[in-house]
């Protein structure tokens, strides 16, 4: 289901990010933030996000 704006506003995602694949990605931006951005803790999320926008 696409983020709304609202959703997208409230996760500050910056305007060329807010496509299609929004909805993915700010899951993937939190778990980024609670772990650090530690690469391999968030690799399901980026696969995802990574294939929504390949197929986007």
């Amino acid at each position: 289901m696409p983020a709304t704006q609202k959703e997208m506003q409230d996760a500050r995602l910056p305007l060329g990010y807010r496509d299609f694949c929004a909805d993915l990605l700010i899951p993937l931006n939190k778990c980024r933030s609670e772990t650090y951005y530690l690469p391999f803790k968030c690799q399901d999320e980026r696969h995802v996000y990574e294939k929504c926008q390949y197929d986007e």
